[in-house]
């Protein structure tokens, strides 16, 4: 295992770093926040993104991307979280682009990718409903056959950036099992509804009353969709950690900024003992949050064994390392740490939102239990499993 990063990935780092930096402000996310109309997110930040060859950096070249590896994205979607960049690169890239190009077909891949590589074009995931786990394999949503189209019915939940996608990325079952359909949100038969979100997430209820796909636009055929979903979690998984990373770590860095000025008794309160021993703490979750994710997101890469546990505790890591570095940043801040109109609050909702997404702490443990069971089961050492 190298984490020793190519000049590919410095590169994307970097680059990311220092476009995001310059255009992302806690007043401009408040803008972008209430502009009623708009998309919920930073249209020119993402157009930046694009110029840059960012939002390609894990597509193929073939496909308009720049053919680097997993890890760059990852370290892409770091800074977007050290800065809480307004953008859909998660849903846009990991959940959409990323299956579209391992599983679509020539079609779709010559449709979307380019666009989405370029800024064009921005996709986004409708997998979750009320009730079901997360990336759940057996939709309610569903899906009926008619002649070479399918009819799609259901209620889709947590939609981010629907109102501004160009198209979404629907789950929904048939009695041959899960498939995966591209809808344009202002299809006939959709409609979207607004929801109120934790981290301040442009997300939506998207209702689906007989909508009508076309062959072309299927991404995965009933029956096919569960093995797509099981590709895609451990890298959305990794993803998410990748952002929680980025969003602890600068929480941290304004923390002991804080720390270094405020002065209590006539001394720095960094100079005290319990808030020193508190950041040092902190610190020591945001490595392992950030060793965790490398390792995934390196396994991801190699094609080892291993990828699925892997992930599983790198998101383990973003929820309960992000969950205690959050509430550290807070504490230390004092009063004004539970000020929701002070820019380190918004650290603390965006981890709170990276460890609700794809299932918390005690979903990643029951997870990890399972994949191992099942290796014990299939005969595995308890050696190499744990290797």
């Amino acid at each position: 295992m190298n984490f020793r990063f190519s000049e590919e990935e410095e590169a994307a780092r970097e680059l990311a770093g220092q476009i995001l930096e310059d255009a992302t402000s806690f007043d401009r996310m408040r803008e972008v926040e209430r502009e009623e109309d708009g998309p919920g997110f930073d249209r020119a930040l993402w157009s930046q993104l694009a110029e840059a060859n960012l939002l390609g950096v894990a597509l193929s070249e073939d496909q308009g991307g720049q053919g680097w590896s997993f890890l760059a994205l990852c370290l892409v979607l770091e800074e977007a979280g050290r800065n809480l960049a307004p953008l859909p690169l998660l849903e846009s890239i990991v959940y959409t682009a990323l299956p579209i190009e391992r599983f679509g077909s020539d079609t779709l891949k010559k449709e979307w990718l380019p666009k989405i590589a370029s800024g064009q074009a921005i996709l986004t995931p409708a997998f979750f409903e009320i009730g079901d786990p997360a990336l759940s394999r057996r939709a309610r949503t569903r899906a009926t056959a008619d002649g070479t189209s399918w009819k799609l019915t259901g209620e889709k939940v947590c939609v981010p950036f629907a109102g501004g996608a160009d198209r979404l990325l629907v789950s929904a079952s048939s009695d041959k099992g899960l498939g995966l359909f591209l809808v344009a949100p202002d299809a006939p038969g959709v409609s979207l509804e607004r929801q109120e979100t934790t981290a301040h997430e442009r997300q939506f209820v998207v209702k689906l009353d007989g909508v009508t796909v076309e062959a072309a636009d299927v991404l995965a055929q009933p029956g096919k969709g569960e093995g797509v979903l099981d590709w895609v979690e451990p890298r959305a998984a990794t993803a998410l950690a990748a952002v929680g990373v980025g969003v602890a770590e600068e929480g941290l860095r304004q923390t002991a900024e804080y720390t270094a000025s405020r002065k209590q008794f006539g001394r720095e309160i960094g100079s005290f003992q319990g808030v020193s021993l508190r950041a040092a703490d902190a610190y020591i979750d945001v490595e392992s949050m950030r060793t965790t994710m490398w390792q995934a997101a390196w396994r991801i890469d190699a094609g080892v064994d291993g990828v699925e546990k892997a992930a599983a505790v790198a998101k383990w890591w973003a929820c309960m390392g992000g969950h205690r570095v959050s509430h550290t940043c807070q504490h230390l801040h004092g009063g004004i740490g539970a000020d929701v109109d002070y820019p380190i609050h918004r650290h603390f909702l965006r981890l709170k939102h990276v460890a609700m997404t794809l299932g918390g702490a005690n979903e990643q443990l029951a997870k990890l239990g399972g994949l191992i069971a099942d290796e014990i089961r299939g005969g595995k050492a308890v050696g190499d499993i744990l290797q």
